[in-house]
């Protein structure tokens, strides 16, 4: 897509950055990585348009970063970077510790299946807007996209290994998680 985000599934996002601190080019940057301050051991980083930036200095502030990035020398480029996301290609991250440990980019691409083994789909996303994550799957039979909760109960079984996961959907709309249902979860009560 042109002039649009350069997304590629198998990048992850380590952080974003705020707005410009100071006048000498330095940003706030909030780090997404377990132990926030290691962003800066994953190497440069990648923004949506391609631009690369290795973290030349971090310290800490409040509940942010002060970053200074290479190539940035003032508050005018500075600006410039103000939301960006950084990403780093999954690649150059660990491998996760326990088996049940993954990283979302690792569910891109997998089949979606239900217990007897017949696919739905494929994953194509990871989604939160705040309620929980969700799963977009695009049905192989095609049409619409369907966002299915990320929860134990809803995805019970993922391998990675095998390039699968298990969707259990309930039978009956009634018993559809909010997500996936036509109607509102519950009506509000007039007070009295």
């Amino acid at each position: 897509m042109v002039g649009g985000p350069r997304i590629c599934p198998r990048l992850v996002c380590l952080g974003q950055i705020g707005a410009a601190h100071g006048v000498r080019g330095e940003v706030r940057l909030r780090s997404f990585t377990a132990d926030p301050a290691a962003i800066t051991s994953y190497g440069p980083l990648e923004t949506e348009d391609g631009r690369v930036l290795a973290i030349e200095s971090l310290r800490p502030a409040k509940d942010y970063f002060v970053a200074r990035l290479s190539g940035i020398a003032d508050r005018d480029a500075a600006e410039q970077l103000t939301n960006c996301r950084l990403y780093v290609p999954r690649e150059r991250l660990p491998e996760p510790d326990e088996p049940d440990e993954f990283y979302y980019a690792d569910l891109v691409g997998l089949a979606a299946v239900d217990r007897a083994g017949r696919e739905l789909g494929a994953v194509i996303a990871v989604h939160n807007f705040g309620a929980g994550d969700l799963l977009e799957v695009r049905p192989s039979a095609g049409g619409d996209t369907e966002l299915v909760p990320f929860d134990a109960m809803t995805v019970p079984e993922i391998d990675i290994a095998a390039g699968r996961l298990v969707v259990d959907l309930p039978k009956a709309d009634k018993e559809m998680p909010p997500p996936l249902r036509g109607k509102p979860a519950a009506k509000r009560s007039k007070a009295k």
